[in-house]
């Protein structure tokens, strides 16, 4: 073979070698491409599934509205407070979804403390209605950033007139610069976020989450966030005493007007009262003993009326939703705390009853929830002085509810939260608030995570 020839084979074999390179690096490239685009369509696929788990969760949600709707058309007419044991509250399915209603067992002493969220709907005549609190009821609560100034400026917000509005004396009026507060009533609770003074840790507690329990970051002091104490209890902050939406209506469940007990008493008011004892049972004798010790003089409140006609249990519980101390506003009574459902650090709060009954009252209740048709039983715990006291404050009737919705869509995934306030003033349930708190994290407990991955308790 020639040079050439030799020449001619060697760049032959270089061309193809090359051409192998090429070939080999263009396979390599379309391999990376179809694991790209593999990979691709599998993190969408992901995704989409994470989309669809999110929709099926909020349509849970919806679910448990309507749910929600449904018991208390059921079970909480009158001013009634629905029974736990009469609905369920959680993990409740709608399809693959499911959804629980976060609530409060105010049944139990601050002590026993537990890790597990309590599901039920949550009575909002529970808590101390911002828009009528005072300073000092405030004060009272169980929360160690709690001073004097900040619970005056929590007052001072909804005032327009005197040291609460912003006057130059005024408590926003003395900042620098000077602030107008809102001198209006309070339309969330959430408004607190602007007052004066107002630090998470006070507001929030440690619940960061506010689903009322000792969550595991909620406990390890500084390893994360909140900042807490490592005590092994719960230490709450104001959002867990406090509403704005505790109101009474002015009629009765039956339709007729409310008689006013603190009305100057007149042969007509005195009639009145008569004809109304009669016709719920109560025999024409005892009525007109009831009439004669009560009806001929005015009274603070409707306790105060209970104790002054020394009626029994059983009759006052026939005509307790007949009787109002509301003259203001149309005769809505605003922000009275219902005392058969408040939990002993609201309880602790209202004149008259105080921390160190607080705690007597709350074990009695969970004794005896038979005689929980009324505020009667009170006078087997607290005095009449202190029983009078207390009486412009407390109720035993509620007619507004919230619902705290959490959902979770198919396989523990698509979890979602959301809070719902029922009105039922007006007989039927109506909707007055929402508020999403997915973005507040977990709030169904260790327990309920385990159960949705599969995982057992080691």
């Amino acid at each position: 073979m020639t040079r050439a020839g030799k020449f001619s084979s060697a760049q032959s074999r270089d061309q193809r070698g090359s051409v192998l390179i090429i070939v080999m690096w263009i396979s390599l490239g379309l391999v990376a491409l179809t694991l790209y685009f593999a990979n691709s369509m599998s993190s969408e696929l992901r995704a989409a599934d994470n989309r669809v788990t999110e929709i099926a969760a909020r349509q849970a949600i919806a679910g448990g509205t309507r749910y929600a709707t449904y018991v208390l058309t059921q079970y909480a007419t009158g001013g009634v407070v629905p029974n736990i044991e009469d609905y369920k509250a959680e993990a409740l399915a709608v399809g693959d979804a499911s959804f629980w209603f976060i609530g409060r067992n105010h049944d139990e002493l601050p002590q026993q403390q537990t890790n597990e969220p309590y599901f039920a709907l949550v009575d909002e005549s529970s808590k101390l209605n911002l828009n009528t609190v005072t300073s000092a009821m405030l004060q009272a609560l169980p929360l160690p950033g709690m001073t004097a100034e900040f619970a005056d400026a929590i007052v001072a917000w909804r005032s327009a007139t005197s040291q609460n509005a912003a006057t130059a004396d005024g408590i926003y009026g003395k900042l620098d610069p000077p602030r107008h507060n809102k001198g209006a009533a309070y339309e969330t609770v959430d408004e607190l976020r602007l007052i004066n003074g107002a630090m998470l840790d006070v507001i929030l507690g440690e619940d960061t989450n506010r689903n009322g329990v000792l969550n595991a970051n909620e406990d390890d002091g500084e390893q994360s966030a909140p900042r807490d104490d490592q005590n092994g209890q719960l230490l709450a902050g104001l959002l867990e005493y406090v509403t704005v939406y505790s109101s009474q209506p002015a009629t009765s469940p039956t339709g007729g007007r409310r008689l006013n007990v603190t009305t100057a008493p007149t042969l007509q008011t005195r009639q009145q009262l008569l004809q109304r004892l009669t016709q719920r049972g109560i025999t024409q004798q005892r009525a007109t003993q009831i009439v004669l010790r009560a009806g001929g003089a005015t009274h603070t409140s409707v306790a105060d009326f209970m104790i002054a006609a020394q009626m029994t249990a059983d009759e006052f519980g026939l005509v307790h939703n007949d009787l109002t101390a509301a003259t203001a506003n149309g005769g809505v009574a605003s922000g009275l705390v219902n005392v058969n459902t408040a939990s002993a650090a609201v309880l602790g709060a209202i004149p008259g009853i105080g921390p160190d009954n607080a705690a007597t009252l709350v074990a009695f209740r969970a004794a005896h929830p038979e005689l929980l048709t009324s505020f009667a039983w009170l006078t087997q715990v607290l005095s009449p002085a202190s029983i009078r006291q207390a009486g412009r404050y407390i109720t035993d009737q509620s007619y507004q509810f919230s619902a705290d919705i959490a959902a979770v869509g198919a396989n523990g995934r698509g979890y979602c939260r959301e809070k719902v306030v029922f009105d039922l003033s007006t007989g039927t349930p109506r909707i007055v608030f929402r508020q999403d708190l997915t973005s507040f994290g977990w709030a169904l407990g260790a327990t309920t995570r385990r159960t949705l991955s599969g995982t057992k308790d080691t």
